[in-house]
């Protein structure tokens, strides 16, 4: 726990500024179209930092991190997934998706297949997504306050969606799009600097509180040492040895001296384990136990292997099936310009990967004790004070943990308002009060759920989200955008089938965690199993129902394709909410954007 003024005070500046840009940004949102797409007139650049902001979220600035310490080498197709990503949407899907002129995700499906049944299937896996991947954002921010002040976690849930609702009620995604632009260059100095300043240290020596290593490659606590427990955890130990406990092991109440050998121990909640000076450290389970195995790849076998290649899927094509970052591609002005937003935003984010790897790399010689309880997470904010416990160290710490909040509040800010933009315009009647309305109980439902699911990796939760949109989204926008003879049966068919395969699996993995860990890796990392299967399914539904095609087909295909220049874009016109009174506000502000705005009504 870091109980410092500075951690305090940065943070509180952190959530000053992004409360008072998201005011500067909503001062002329008035229309729907402001509140969903900006008035689509965000520049490439401006975009592709508010991308970058709203994509790095708590599995990039602590997960990532996190599971390098944790697994090692294996742990690098985290980022790597994160980021290529982007070279398949820029390549197939950025440019013809933003000159479908849509609104949201349902809506492309409506205008590339006309029906509103799919519309509403679409809309529920838009809801499934977004809810799926800002609870781990609000978790890791209650994770951040606990850890920095010693305040209760539901706390530090309770002000991020706070300051995210108030935001996004005040303007949507135009008074996000400065919020998340600005954020991203904030969190790449607070993981920048402090890395910069670590690393030099890690170079100069091991200096205080590293853990050393002996022959076997085994890390060793350096001096006596006390770790407590926060959930239920399986650890793994290679080598016998001495400890004493207080708590639950293996299902019995310990208090005194204890002896382990090889083998697996499950270790209740708020158990203390005190561990002797030169006692091996134990791992979490799933892990590997020495340094010698954490520096290769592929240590488990043929399970590793299908992990590593399911989550290759996952992070590479899930990229271009998530509605919020979709979303922000209907911001930008043109074809043209969406296909340079993706551009650049593969510099930015190639660019932050860099420094949560070197963290986590540091983070194994100085924090191992985070393997015993599994809260790896927390690596990112611990070791600054941990390797300079001085004014130096409280000072980096603070900085990382204000590039902590602000990645809770970028990625957050994004989520609500693509689900709220979905629940407004497909489940409400679609105007301004209802996107509010919408962007109210998202985040009442956020802090729900992330106050009453148990916590996990953040990496590992968001990972799930990404196979999720793998095996849904991405089949219907890549068929949909380069194949003729989808129709809206076989895309509904793939949805349901890929979806359902993807959340009953996670279904599974949860029960199995509490039952045994009897679950196959084919559960935990599904996507290279989902996502064929959501392919085949659409593609030969689609074949057996070709009479479903749209009429109209080579029209739309030839608009979503045709070149910028030629004029074939046009923004979709739908009557549910954009009014003559809202065109009317919308065009005037558009010929004189610097003009005080009318009220709303």
């Amino acid at each position: 726990m870091i109980q410092t003024p500075w951690s305090l005070v940065l943070v509180g500046v952190m959530a000053v500024l992004t409360f008072l840009l998201g005011y500067v940004g909503s001062r002329r949102a008035n229309t729907t179209p402001d509140f969903l797409v900006a008035r689509r007139a965000v520049p490439a650049t401006r975009n592709a930092a508010a991308i970058s902001g709203e994509y790095l979220s708590a599995a990039s600035f602590l997960g990532v991190a996190g599971l390098v310490l944790k697994d090692g080498i294996d742990a690098l197709w985290y980022p790597i997934g994160f980021t290529a990503g982007y070279l398949a949407m820029m390549l197939f899907v950025a440019a013809p998706l933003r000159r479908s002129g849509a609104y949201t995700l349902p809506d492309f499906a409506e205008a590339r297949l006309g029906s509103t049944r799919l519309r509403k299937f679409c809309t529920f896996f838009v809801i499934c997504i977004g809810v799926l991947y800002l609870v781990p954002q609000l978790q890791s921010a209650g994770l951040t306050l606990n850890t920095i002040t010693g305040l209760p976690a539901w706390l530090g849930v309770v002000v991020v969606i706070a300051i995210v609702v108030v935001n996004v009620l005040g303007g949507g995604m135009r008074a996000i799009t400065l919020v998340q632009a600005f954020q991203y260059w904030g969190k790449l100095f607070a993981i920048a600097a402090p890395t910069f300043v670590l690393f030099v240290l890690f170079l100069g020596g091991p200096g205080n509180g590293a853990q050393p290593v002996d022959s076997s490659g085994v890390l060793r606590f350096p001096e006596n040492a006390k770790v407590t427990t926060v959930d239920d955890v399986r650890v793994r130990v290679e080598v016998a040895m001495e400890l004493s406990a207080t708590g639950m092991l293996n299902g019995s109440y310990t208090d005194g001296p204890v002896y382990w050998t090889p083998g697996l121990y499950e270790v209740g909640e708020q158990t203390e384990l005190r561990f002797t000076e030169g006692s091996p450290v134990p791992v979490v389970e799933g892990s590997p136990t020495s340094n010698h195995d954490w520096l290769r790849p592929q240590t488990e076998g043929l399970s590793g292997l299908f992990e590593t290649y399911s989550l290759i899927f996952a992070t590479f094509l899930g990229t271009m099936g998530l509605p919020h970052i979709l979303v922000r591609f209907y911001t930008n002005p043109d074809g043209r310009a969406a296909r340079r937003t993706a551009l650049h935003v593969l510099y930015l984010l190639g660019l932050f990967y860099l420094f949560p790897t070197v963290l986590g790399v540091i983070s194994r010689q100085y924090l191992p004790q985070l393997l015993v309880t599994g809260k790896t997470d927390a690596a990112v904010l611990l070791l600054p004070s941990t390797m300079q416990p001085n004014l130096l160290g409280q000072v980096l710490g603070a900085i990382v943990a204000a590039g902590a909040f602000a990645a809770f509040l970028s990625t957050s800010s994004g989520l609500v308002v693509s689900v709220a933009g979905v629940v407004s315009t497909d489940i409400l009647p679609g105007k301004v009060r209802d996107f509010r309305w919408a962007t109210v109980v998202t985040g009442v439902v956020g802090v729900l759920l992330a106050l009453v699911l148990p916590g996990a990796d953040a990496s590992l939760t968001v990972a799930m989200s990404f196979a999720l949109a793998a095996s849904t989204f991405c089949p219907l926008l890549l068929l949909g955008i380069w194949w003729r003879g989808l129709t809206w049966v076989g895309a509904m068919s793939g949805l349901v089938v890929g979806g359902g395969l993807v959340i009953g699996s996670q279904v599974v993995t949860v029960a199995s965690s509490y039952t045994g860990h009897w679950a196959s890796p084919v559960f935990s990392q599904p996507a290279l199993v989902t996502v064929p299967v959501a392919f085949l399914t659409m593609i030969m539904i689609s074949k057996l129902t070709a009479r479903r095609r749209p009429e109209d087909v080579s029209r739309i295909l030839l608009r979503l394709h045709a070149p910028d220049p030629l004029g074939f874009m046009r923004d979709r016109d739908v009557q549910r909410f954009d009014t003559e009174d809202e065109k009317s506000r919308q065009e005037d502000g558009v010929r004189r954007d610097d003009s005080p705005s009318p009220p709303l009504h």
